[in-house]
């Protein structure tokens, strides 16, 4: 199907670089590269679908729901679905979901062989050409990390799941690591403490907790 071709930015999508990318799920610049330029402006960013990314080079941004999709190529990955069968499946949930971002959606899951989907009538289907029915026992959602909002579309990730009150949202800070229900940036916070203030005091000037205080900071010191 095609879509209509619209900028990669607009209210509440987030602006992310590769650097922030490769930072925030915690993979090499190298390969957030790679598969930028490999799968989602070639295979992904076709001229009769939406821009993926803007700029070039070092320049180059993305948004909040490509950060996700993402996750989502990362995670099927390392459960060992190949490349050829993500990129596949992908055109297909493109169809099927009528969105440009398949991999945003809560109906994705997997078998580590085949990329599945939740079906309208709850039946999990393979997602190739065929959309055959597996017979399979419904499998837990892999992404549990994300929070989805009422249409199944991505809403806030978190890099160190649920129990860390550190959050992705495209709708602060222009989707850069926050606190949760804060406006508060995780690397203002971390540069305070880099400086030599305690954690006790930059909970006091923030009027936050000393666990959310650490948690800002635990989360730099793991992407440094």
């Amino acid at each position: 199907m095609a879509f209509e071709k619209s900028s990669v930015f607009g209210l509440g999508t987030g602006i992310y670089t590769l650097p922030d990318i490769a930072a925030i799920l915690n993979l090499p610049h190298a390969k957030v590269r790679r598969w930028m330029h490999e799968y989602w402006k070639v295979h992904f960013g076709k001229a009769d679908q939406i821009a993926f990314s803007d700029g070039t080079g070092t320049e180059l941004v993305t948004n909040f729901y490509t950060l996700i999709e993402f996750f989502t190529f990362y995670q099927l990955r390392a459960l060992g679905v190949t490349a050829q069968k993500i990129v596949r499946a992908h055109q297909v949930l493109e169809d099927v979901y009528k969105t440009a971002y398949p991999f945003a959606t809560s109906k994705i899951l997997t078998d580590g062989k085949e990329v599945l989907f939740k079906g309208e009538v709850g039946d999990i289907i393979r997602a190739d050409e065929t959309l055959q029915i597996t017979i399979k026992e419904v499998l837990e959602p892999f992404c549990k990390k994300i929070e989805f909002d009422d249409d199944s579309l991505a809403k806030r990730f978190y890099p160190f799941g649920r129990d860390s009150e550190i959050v992705i949202d495209p709708h602060r800070q222009f989707g850069q690591p926050v606190i949760s229900n804060t406006n508060i940036l995780t690397e203002t916070v971390y540069n305070l403490y880099r400086g030599g203030e305690s954690t006790d005091l930059i909970a006091r000037i923030y009027d936050l907790p000393t666990t959310q205080v650490q948690d800002a900071i635990d989360f730099h010191r793991h992407v440094a």
